[in-house]
């Protein structure tokens, strides 16, 4: 396992659709009519409908737990700040920035976020990531 530097960078892209919304209605119990009820959603400040916020930082899993720091990555913290919807066929990109690296342990400092296609920042925030050695 290569140990993370300060100032490494990884992303992965992923474009959203109306079945992740469902999907992650069936893990979460997430029901909000501004998911699934277009005139709920029209009403709204967001105007139409949007997928969940679960939906959207998902894909710092991914990127986490795939690229960097990579296998055997867990969450220890989060602070996130949602900026903006994402909507089915929106494209997202989530990116990690190492910003501090432990030396006693496996822990790793992030500064995070996810953009759609546009270039709007959806998310950002950081991360504290624990990273176990999975013996390869």
């Amino acid at each position: 396992m290569t140990k993370p530097a300060v100032g490494d960078t990884a992303e992965l892209s992923r474009r959203v659709s109306a079945e992740d919304i469902v999907r992650f209605t069936e893990i979460s119990g997430d029901r909000n009519p501004l998911h699934y009820d277009p005139e709920a959603a029209a009403a709204s400040r967001f105007g139409e409908i949007v997928v969940q916020g679960g939906v959207t930082s998902a894909i710092l899993n991914a990127v986490v737990a795939e690229r960097l720091p990579g296998p055997g990555t867990v969450f220890l913290n989060v602070t996130w700040d949602f900026r903006a919807p994402v909507r089915p066929g929106d494209t997202i990109t989530g990116r990690v920035e190492v910003t501090a690296v432990r030396d006693d342990k496996p822990i790793t400092e992030l500064r995070t976020s996810v953009v759609r296609d546009d270039g709007t920042v959806v998310l950002e925030g950081t991360a504290v990531t624990w990273t176990m050695d999975l013996g390869g």
